[in-house]
């Protein structure tokens, strides 16, 4: 099976230019008309989309479905057998708190968790259900939970909805006796819930005008949320206002931050009704985060040049810098990822040359271990639970080819009990995979990591297609962990390579530091030396890398398209954030001001608009032989706009020079993270990888 050019005329976008002009320099939008003026009533209401804009989408999606019906086999047959790797009626092992034990399930044929729990060591077999998510979702084409929490008295349950896609959550609150939802309901909400300790108490991020989380308010139990009290507004658009808790439940922390500075505010949760107080007023450059013990506060910071973080402590009654005293100093190369306090002991996951670890201490007398593992490539999670006074700590582990564990730690005796290991009933060996760590050469000679994972029976004398995976944005680390989706590429003869490249924090801080602002290009540069080393390694060939990533990953694959397309057999941008600089120069967008600190800001620099107009996608499309591609977009995506993808699927059309295809689907009834149900998502992946193997000449592997 191959893909060609449908008989259905590929659409094509009307050109209506816009120049506008900055810093000297004149900018043409053929496509600005795609970005609907009232896109913050679509994101509310998708129906209000201007009547020619949703008619060039749905041709897109036309032309796109036409495409592609060669593979709508190959694509239910994908489904199926993704399907049958997950156990319907799986569950999380239960975590304790106070008289009960809390855990999601999911129920045969369902595909929204339902939100239980069980009196302590009880069967989980007898659990009540809190929260059915297949009952809430019922009739909704988009169904999403964010946060869900309990009050310390068990009595109520706080939750939020969105069922636009739009990431506008709803909040309510549930009576746990009864099992109905109470009259309060707060509308417009994002982030973290959390509760102060008397259970009437709730505290919620609530979105401004522009969809940015800035604002911090209290809501008692029963009164409307119009006499709901302002605790902490934001007056920087740049920063994002977030909310927690200390692992104590002492404090209730708000967390403001952007890219690269932080600071946090503290509240006494037994007085909820006092003013927060703050730790260490913002410092450009500085990050930092807070934990709880008795008359002490812990903190991870970065002063002091500590580029991968150290910890202080100080006291609760004179947080101040001054007061800061170092208890772990700061280690180059060893990035301090996550720091847990507990009754007797701290934890720490950290990872160091591009592998994570735990770390415990004891606080008695700084005795310190950490959790060994084995594996070449592998990922780690750790879940800090709902107590204090405990000796019990949670991870999960897993590889490319492990399925995903979940063990109790005992911190004292130092033994690990396994509590699940993820279930895969069509069956699944280990030993038939093979996962391995290369070191890709960079042009400046830095080695970039890249993990794989093979069939032992895929040849490896070059024939063999790669799919390259990639993100390299924001600090974030891409894990060499489990996946059941990705088997259906490997065991068609695909090799599955991730690469981590510079913009993450996979090798310490420094990593994300070289891959963002003026040193972008690092990310893309890297990207594309990792796929010439898996050439060079006689893995594959050139013009045979499937590559693939979203957001900002999709703006690694605009960027690479451009810089190297005869690298790539196909592309597929999952949500591209590919018009960078149109986007950057947009101040009312959700994103942009937050977004200044990682892409540079275009509006006050003409350094920053040059470097961001050198790469941005959109903005580089030129007559060139591309390869196939394939993007996705959501209409109500408030992270990347839908028009994005749109206007550079538009010009990519009329420039390239290559007869492959060039496809835009849009979910015109989701968002960022497309379909919402466990299965539905399914049906996502599987169309990527009917167009990966279709196009690769695998579809009848």
């Amino acid at each position: 099976m191959t893909l060609t050019i449908p008989a259905l005329p590929a659409p094509n976008a009307d050109r209506a230019p816009v120049s506008l002009t900055y810093h000297g320099v004149a900018l043409t939008d053929d496509y600005g008309w795609l970005r609907a003026a009232n896109w913050q009533e679509v994101m509310r209401k998708p129906d209000l989309l201007d009547a020619r804009i949703r008619t060039y989408l749905e041709a897109e999606n036309a032309y796109t479905a036409a495409a592609l019906a060669p593979t709508q086999a190959l694509q239910d047959t994908l489904f199926t057998e993704m399907k049958a790797r997950l156990k319907e009626d799986d569950r999380q092992v239960p975590q304790p708190h106070g008289p009960f034990e809390y855990f999601p399930r999911f129920v045969k044929g369902g595909q929204y968790a339902q939100l239980c729990r069980v009196a302590l060591g009880g069967s989980p077999d007898d659990a009540t259900v809190l929260l059915d998510g297949n009952a809430e979702a019922a009739g909704k084409s988009y169904w999403d939970l964010g946060d869900a929490t309990h009050s310390d008295d068990h009595k109520l349950l706080a939750y939020a909805t969105d069922d636009k896609g739009s990431e506008l959550y709803t909040v309510r609150i549930r009576d746990l006796a009864t099992g109905k939802d109470l009259a309060d309901e707060i509308p417009d909400t994002r982030g973290g819930l959390v509760w102060a300790r008397d259970g009437k108490t709730l505290f919620y991020v609530k979105v401004d005008d522009n969809q940015r989380p800035q604002f911090i308010y209290r809501h008692t139990v029963g009164t409307p949320a119009s006499d709901d009290v302002l605790v902490y507004a934001e007056s920087d658009s740049g920063m994002f206002v977030g909310l927690s808790h200390t692992q104590s439940r002492r404090f209730i922390t708000i967390e403001v931050h952007d890219h690269d500075t932080s600071e946090v505010h503290i509240i006494d949760a037994d007085q909820p009704n006092r003013a927060p107080i703050c730790i260490a007023p913002r410092s450009k450059g500085h990050q930092y985060g807070i934990e709880h013990h008795g008359d002490r506060l812990i903190i991870t910071t970065n002063s002091k040049n500590a580029e991968d973080f150290r910890i202080v402590e100080a006291l609760v009654a004179a947080p101040g810098q001054n007061n800061w005293r170092e208890i772990v100093p700061h280690k180059p190369g060893r990035l301090i990822i996550e720091v847990s306090v507990f009754a007797n002991h701290m934890v720490r996951l950290e990872r160091e040359d591009s592998l994570p670890r735990i770390v415990i201490t004891r606080l008695s007398d700084g005795e310190e271990h950490s959790i060994a593992f084995d594996e070449e490539a592998y990922a780690l999670g750790l879940s800090s639970g709902y107590e204090f006074d405990t000796t019990r700590i949670r991870f999960t582990y897993s590889s490319m080819t492990t399925p995903a564990e979940t063990n109790d730690y005992d911190m004292e005796t130092r033994t690990r009990t396994l509590r699940k290991r993820q279930e895969i009933p069509s069956g699944h060996n280990p030993a038939d995979y093979v996962t391995r760590r290369l070191f890709a050469p960079a042009a400046d000679g830095e080695l970039v990591p890249v993990t794989l994972l093979y069939k032992k029976t895929t040849p490896l004398d070059g024939s063999a297609p790669l799919f390259l995976y990639g993100y390299g944005a924001y600090g974030i680390a891409m894990p060499a962990a489990f996946s059941t989706g990705r088997l259906s590429l490997v065991d068609r003869g695909f090799i599955y390579a991730i690469a981590h490249i510079r913009g993450g924090k996979d090798k310490g801080y420094r990593w994300y530091t070289t891959g963002k602002l003026k040193s972008k290009t690092n990310t893309f540069t890297d990207f594309i030396a990792a796929g010439e080393h898996l050439v060079a390694q006689g893995l594959t060939t050139r013009g045979n890398i499937v590559a693939n990533g979203g957001s900002a990953g999709g703006m690694l694959m605009g960027a690479v398209a451009n810089m190297a397309p005869s690298l790539f057999l196909a592309i597929i941008a999952d949500v591209p954030f590919v018009d960078v600089l149109n986007t950057m120069l947009d101040k009312d967008l959700p994103l942009t001001p937050p977004e200044w600190p990682e892409w540079g800001n275009p509006i006050e620099s003409a350094d920053d608009f040059q470097t961001i107009k050198s790469y941005s996608p959109y903005d580089n499309v030129a007559a060139k032989a591309y390869p196939h591609i394939l993007a996705l977009a959501g209409l109500t995506d408030p992270r990347v706009t839908y028009w994005e993808p749109a206007k550079w699927i538009a010009k990519l059309r009329r420039m390239n020079t290559s007869n492959n295809l060039v496809l835009l689907k849009t979910n015109m009834g989701a968002g960022h993270g497309g379909a919402s149900g466990r299965f539905d998502s399914l049906k996502d992946t599987a169309l990527n990888y009917a167009f990966a193997l279709t196009v690769a000449g695998k579809a009848g592997a």
